[in-house]
C-alpha cells in the first residue's frame, strides 16, 4: 500500500487516507440524489434507476482511477450546472433532441476534451479566457441552477398578467416572478423545502462535514412523520422495496452520437466543452495544491497534465454508462483538509460511491422539496466567487456582469458564456482604440467572438 501510494513520502498513513476519503464522500454524495432532478423523469427524462446507477457507477470507477493512476485526493462525479445544462438542452428542444443524442453530444466533449489536453489547446484556452468572464460562469451557472432550485420547491412562482396570450414565448413584460404559498396545509412541499434550506443553512454555518446530504436526508424525513401530516414521503414503499440493484432499466450504451453530430448541436458540444475547460482547471489547481504539491513546478505539472487526461476520459466514460459530464469536484478540499494527502482518498471515495448502488429504494423516494434546498446552496457556494471580479474596471465587469445574469434570466448557459465573450472584445476593443489604457484580447477570443456571432445570425437566438 505505501509502495503503490507513496504514503509515507507524503506524510500520510491508511487510516487518515480513509477518513479523509469518507470525508469527500460525505460532502459530495447529495449528486446521487440530485443528479436524478436533471436527467431523471422529471428533468431530461431518463429512468431514475438508470440516472443513479450511472451516477454512482460513473463518479465511483473515475475517482478510482485518478486515485491509482493520478495519486491525488481528488474525486469526481457529474457536474453541477453541466447536468442542469443537459436537463436544458433537452427541454427547450420541443423534442427535437431526445436524452439519447445529449449523452452522444457529451461523449463527442469528452474525446475533444482528450484532443485539447494532449495537444495542450487546453491550456491556451484557459490563458485567453479574461479571468472575469471565467469568474462570471462560475457564478451565473451557481444562479442557474440555484433558480431551479426555487422553482422546483415552488419558493418562486410566476403571475401572468390577465388578458395575456399564453403562447411562447411570453412577453418578459407579460409576467411577474413572486414568492409561493409556505402554507403547510395547501402547499406541504414549499413548506418542506424551506425547512430544508433553514436545515442545511444552519449545518453550512456550524461547518458539519456532508452538511447538503445529511439535510436532504433529514428532511426527506420530516417529510414523512406520520404526526406532522405533511405527507410529501411515503416511507411505506421502503417495504416493499427491492434492495438488491437491478441493471434492467439502465441507460449504458444508449448515447447516440450519430445524432448528435448534427450541425445544431455544434453549439451545444462547445458549451459542454467550454464550462467543463474552466471548472477542472481551477479545481484540480486548487485541490492539488492544498495536498502539498507544487503545481509549479516540473513534477506538479505532469501531474496536472495526468490528472487532466483522466478527467477527461472520464467525460466519455459517463456518457456510456449514461449520465451527463464526470468533472472533478471542489467538495474533494474537504478530505484534504482532514489529512488527504495521496490517491488513496480518491480510491476510499470512489468505492463508497459504488457501494451506494444498493439504497436507490432510499433515492427513489427523496421528494424534490428535500433536494431543492441543496440546490439553492450550491448556487450560494458558487456566488462566493463573484468577489474575484475587477468591479472597477468597466472593460471586466460588464461582459462578467452579463455573464452571470444572461444563465439565469434566459435559462441558458450558453447565452450567457456568449454574451460575456461578445461584450468583451466589443468593449476591450474600442477601449484599445480610443484610450491610453490597453485592455488585453488574446486572439482566441476574437475567434470565440466570431464563432458566437455567426451562431445567432445563421441559427438565432432559440
Amino acid at each position: 500500500m505505501d509502495r503503490l501510494f507513496q504514503l509515507k513520502a507524503r506524510g500520510t498513513n491508511v487510516r487518515t487516507e480513509m477518513i479523509a476519503g469518507l470525508t469527500t464522500f460525505m460532502t459530495m454524495a447529495y449528486i446521487l440524489f440530485v443528479n436524478q432532478i436533471f436527467l431523471g423523469p422529471s428533468g431530461a427524462g431518463m429512468p431514475a434507476e438508470a440516472v443513479f446507477f450511472a451516477t454512482a457507477l460513473g463518479a465511483g470507477l473515475v475517482t478510482i482511477a485518478m486515485g491509482l493512476f493520478v495519486n491525488i485526493p481528488v474525486a469526481l462525479a457529474p457536474g453541477m450546472g453541466l447536468n442542469a445544462y443537459f436537463m436544458s438542452v433537452v427541454l427547450s428542444s420541443n423534442g427535437e433532441i431526445t436524452w439519447q443524442t445529449a449523452l452522444g453530444a457529451v461523449f463527442i466533449s469528452g474525446i475533444i476534451f482528450i484532443i485539447l489536453t494532449v495537444t495542450k489547446v487546453r491550456q491556451m484556452l484557459v490563458t485567453a479566457v479574461p479571468n472575469s468572464i471565467k469568474v462570471g460562469i462560475t457564478v451565473g451557472i451557481g444562479l442557474f441552477i440555484a433558480i431551479i432550485g426555487f422553482k422546483l420547491s415552488n419558493i418562486v412562482a410566476i403571475s401572468i398578467n390577465p388578458g395575456v396570450d399564453a403562447t411562447v414565448p411570453v412577453p418578459g413584460s407579460s409576467f411577474n416572478l413572486m414568492l409561493g404559498s409556505f402554507n403547510p396545509a395547501t402547499h406541504p412541499d414549499t413548506f418542506l423545502a424551506l425547512l430544508g434550506l433553514i436545515i442545511i443553512g444552519i449545518l453550512m454555518a456550524l461547518k458539519v462535514r456532508g452538511a447538503l446530504l445529511i439535510g436532504i436526508v433529514a428532511t426527506t424525513i420530516i417529510g414523512g412523520l406520520p404526526f406532522l401530516g405533511l405527507n410529501v414521503v411515503d416511507f411505506g414503499a421502503l417495504g416493499t422495496a427491492n434492495w438488491i440493484p437491478s441493471f434492467d432499466n439502465l441507460a449504458v450504451g444508449q448515447l447516440d452520437i450519430g445524432a448528435a453530430l448534427g450541425v445544431g448541436l455544434l453549439e451545444i458540444i462547445f458549451v459542454f466543452t467550454f464550462v467543463e475547460l474552466f471548472d477542472t482547471f481551477g479545481t484540480l489547481v486548487g485541490t492539488v495544491s492544498k495536498a502539498g504539491i507544487d503545481v509549479n513546478q516540473p513534477e506538479g505539472k505532469k501531474t496536472i497534465g495526468k490528472a487532466m487526461m483522466v478527467d477527461a476520459a472520464g467525460v466519455s466514460t459517463g456518457a456510456l454508462l449514461g449520465t451527463s459530464t464526470i468533472t472533478a469536484y471542489i467538495e474533494s478540499a474537504s478530505g484534504v483538509s482532514e489529512g488527504g494527502r495521496t490517491g488513496l482518498t480518491s480510491v476510499t471515495t470512489g468505492i463508497l460511491f459504488i457501494l451506494a448502488l444498493l439504497i436507490l429504494p432510499l433515492a427513489g423516494i427523496v421528494p424534490s422539496a428535500a433536494t431543492a434546498p441543496a440546490l439553492i446552496i450550491v448556487g450560494v457556494l458558487m456566488m462566493s466567487s463573484v468577489k474575484d471580479i475587477q468591479w472597477d474596471d468597466f472593460t471586466q465587469a460588464l461582459p462578467a456582469f452579463l455573464t452571470i445574469v444572461f444563465m439565469p434570466f434566459t435559462g441558458s448557459i450558453a447565452n450567457g458564456i456568449s454574451a460575456g465573450i461578445v461584450t468583451y472584445v466589443i468593449v476591450a476593443g474600442f477601449c484599445n482604440l480610443f484610450s491610453l489604457k490597453k485592455a488585453p484580447i488574446h486572439w482566441m477570443m476574437w475567434l470565440l467572438a466570431a464563432l458566437v456571432i455567426a451562431r445567432f445570425a445563421f441559427f438565432g437566438g432559440e
